[in-house]
């Protein structure tokens, strides 16, 4: 095997590692954003047997799980007559600490259902 390919290899292989690092330090961000808001529209869609103040105990226990940032538990629950629907919104912002930065991510997931 000639020098320049054995460097050719670990340069591809220390870049892969880089990329896999990234991928995973922002994916399992997004990864929680996607679960919370899965809880949010399954939360919504049981509304009409659940009180709002049921509600924001479940979301609120599951941002905790999700170990999501605290500002994430102001939720914004609405109810409307005319279309009778259910509106939940939260907002929070989260760093992602890269090697050389630090990435922050705001997010503002909002659900809506039929009553």
């Amino acid at each position: 095997m000639s020098k320049e390919t054995s460097s050719g290899c670990i340069v591809r292989l220390l870049f892969l590692a880089i990329v896999t690092y990234y991928a995973v330090a922002v994916g399992s961000v997004y990864v929680g954003y996607l679960r919370l808001r899965e809880t949010m529209s399954a939360q919504a869609r049981l509304a009409s047997g659940l009180t709002d103040a049921v509600i924001r105990r479940r979301l609120i226990s599951r941002v905790q799980e999700l170990r999501i940032p605290g500002e994430a538990t102001r939720f914004v629950i609405r109810r409307r007559e005319q279309p009778r629907e259910i509106t939940i919104t939260t907002k929070w912002e989260q760093a992602i600490d890269l090697p050389f930065y630090t990435w922050v991510v705001s997010f503002r997931p909002t659900v809506r259902a039929l009553l």
